[in-house]
């Protein structure tokens, strides 16, 4: 099978095209074959040698695909060849062939290509986890995501939305706060000329925000915590603003707060599996109503996989960047 592979650690050219055996799938795995593959951050800090593979992932990057079921593993009983799914993976998902958890997998929504399906298992799977579980958004809370043009942005605000929060998101220009504020978020800041803390403040009337979904840390950790509800919880999942931060103790005391965070991918399968169920049951339904739409920035070809890392490194695109196999 075609693969792109990290034949050097470093600069997006470092990914290159290349033929590697096609995967059996283990007991308790899927093999599909793969039509789309999305394009995820750490997928660009494995590639630059920073965010090593789990033990016993494939070192192909790719994280999360969409395609049809072309063979089964023993024991597995919810799928049957011909299924078309999108999974979850620890990585291999820039190949024509990729194995998967069966319970990873999820059905393709009625009604989405797999171009569509294949921006979907990473980001949800993060928002779901970080924002409904670990940060334990409630009906009424006030949400505040960083970098809300994002992959991980555009689904947070809608996932959000979907379920009736009022919902603040940050970007860094006019055309990125816009696409926010189309996508549902109740107010758009421009983080290069208004300060987050002022703006969720003022427009909350002093309440802050009950819930915080932090990309950046470093410094923003600090800030975020200022504009932080009583009782209110941040939850970091990654450092593009740096891996320390400094923050005031006595503004967590007397405001209660919990500051939490989590990596997905070295995660169990039961746990994914558990995480897949709350998707099918609670998020899937909203996707084939129309409520939360994928936003797929732009696609490429799989031995295009370098100007794929070469336009996120950018950070010019408002929502997912997508491999075509098919």
């Amino acid at each position: 099978m075609r693969v792109a592979e990290i034949a050097q650690p470093g600069p997006p050219e470092g990914l290159r095209t290349a033929t590697r055996p096609t995967p059996s799938p283990a007991g308790g795995e899927v093999l599909i074959k793969v039509a789309a593959a999305g394009i995820n951050r750490p997928d660009v800090a494995q590639r630059r040698g920073v965010y090593p593979p789990p033990p016993g992932a494939s070192d192909i990057p790719g994280l999360e695909v969409a395609g049809r079921i072309v063979a089964l593993g023993a024991g597995v009983t919810q799928w049957r060849i011909g299924d078309e799914v999108c999974a979850l993976v620890t990585g291999g998902g820039y190949a024509e062939y990729c194995a998967a958890p069966a319970p990873q997998c999820l059905p393709v929504p009625k009604g989405l290509s797999m171009i569509e399906a294949a921006s979907l298992p990473e980001t949800f799977f993060t928002v779901w986890v970080n924002v409904f579980d670990r940060a334990r958004l409630a009906q009424g809370d006030i949400f505040l995501v960083q970098g809300g043009s994002s992959g991980i942005g555009v689904t947070a605000i809608q996932l959000v939305k979907a379920f009736g929060n009022k919902v603040f998101a940050t970007a860094g220009s006019a055309e990125k706060c816009a696409a926010c504020v189309a996508l549902g978020a109740d107010h758009a800041i421009n983080y290069r000329t208004e300060d987050f803390v002022e703006v969720v403040m003022r427009e909350t009337a002093g309440h802050g925000a009950d819930v915080v979904l932090d990309m950046v840390a470093g410094e923003y950790l600090e800030r975020e915590v200022k504009c932080l509800a009583d009782e209110g919880r941040i939850s970091v999942i990654a450092s593009l603003g740096g891996a320390k931060s400094t923050i005031f103790m006595p503004e967590i005391t007397r405001k209660r707060a919990t500051i939490t965070g989590s990596t997905l991918r070295p995660r169990p399968v039961e746990f994914k599996a558990a995480v897949a169920a709350a998707l099918r049951e609670n998020v899937w339904p909203k996707i084939e109503s129309g409520a939360i739409k994928p936003v797929i920035f732009k696609i490429f070809a799989l031995d295009e996989a370098a100007k794929a890392h070469t336009l996120m490194e950018t950070s010019q695109h408002i929502g997912k960047i997508v491999l075509s196999l098919s």
